[in-house]
């Protein structure tokens, strides 16, 4: 999401069309999990949300895929939701006896094997978000559920400003710091696209506090949360510039104790694969009851309505 130390990388994304870079975000994945659950507060959160919404749909999910974390560390998050009898994962990162070791954008499942996919704070790094979804169909039995949690573009908007300013002010102009992510809005619209039916998305935000804007960073990086758009800046930060940023964020937004906020926003996804059974919307004109007669109101034509 946000830069760090990864800003001297010097891998080169060959089209010029990607967003994110796919080889440096494995890499920035790979040191993370040397930290073991460290930093894994906020994918800790974002599952216990999304988990709840088990708790809501009465059938089971004998065979569940989860993507963003190994089997073994959800497994204890499930706390028996869902029926689920077999959990296993595709990450690029991870190991385990039931993780596969696979780039999210290629999935390497064949068609209508899953009751259950879970996406897990991984969305947010694709570059093809429309086509990851519709392999995420593809990989759903017939009625089979999706729940997807990613972070939204409301994320790290503190920090976003402050490298917005510091480098205008430093440098005379600003490179990409923080990656761009989809809006709430556009996750129900994303999910119709991929062709799964009764879409839903909403969001939740979470404020976590900082001593400062180094720690911040710290987490960011432990998370694998650092910069890895195509277009970020190949050189060194300038320390000049980074004070500066850390500066602002203390002065525009640090509160009474002195701690400054970070705003994440988790949008939640809810897709199904189409089927038969499910509820569908009734065809235009066959309504029984008018609006009118359900506001309790007269109905009116046109040419009835009063002149202004």
């Amino acid at each position: 999401m946000a830069s760090g130390g990864d800003a001297c990388d010097k891998a080169a994304m060959s089209d010029s069309h990607l967003v994110f870079d796919r080889a440096v975000k494995r890499r920035q994945r790979e040191r993370a999990a040397r930290f073991g659950d460290e930093f894994d507060f906020l994918r800790a959160a974002a599952a216990e949300r999304l988990l709840d919404r088990l708790d809501d749909i009465r059938r089971s999910f004998p065979l569940a895929l989860v993507q963003g974390c190994t089997a073994e560390w959800l497994q204890p998050h499930l706390k028996g939701r869902g029926g689920i009898e077999t959990l296993v994962s595709a990450d690029m990162v991870g190991q385990g006896s039931r993780h596969v070791v696979a780039d999210e954008e290629f999935l390497p499942f064949g068609g209508n094997r899953f009751d259950l996919v879970i996406a897990l704070l991984n969305l947010h790094w694709i570059n093809d978000l429309p086509g990851a979804l519709i392999q995420i169909r593809q990989a759903l039995k017939p009625d089979g559920l999706f729940l997807g949690a990613m972070f939204g573009g409301a994320t790290l908007s503190e920090l976003r400003q402050c490298w917005l300013a510091a480098e205008a002010e430093l440098e005379g102009g600003a490179s990409p710091r923080v990656s761009p992510m989809a809006e709430t809005l556009d996750g129900a619209a994303l999910l119709q696209r991929a062709g799964f039916a009764l879409p839903v998305a909403d969001n939740e935000k979470l404020t976590v506090t900082y001593a400062d804007a180094f720690r911040l960073m710290r987490d960011l990086r432990g998370m694998g949360e650092t910069n890895a758009t195509a277009g970020r800046r190949r050189s060194f930060t300038r320390r000049a510039t980074l004070f500066r940023m850390a500066e602002l964020y203390q002065q525009r937004f640090a509160g009474p104790d002195g701690r400054i906020p970070a705003t994440f926003e988790i949008v939640m996804l809810t897709g199904w694969y189409p089927h038969e059974s499910q509820q569908k919307p009734l065809r235009p004109g066959s309504a029984k009851t008018s609006l009118a007669q359900a506001l309790g109101t007269e109905e009116r034509s046109r040419g009835d309505r009063p002149l202004r």
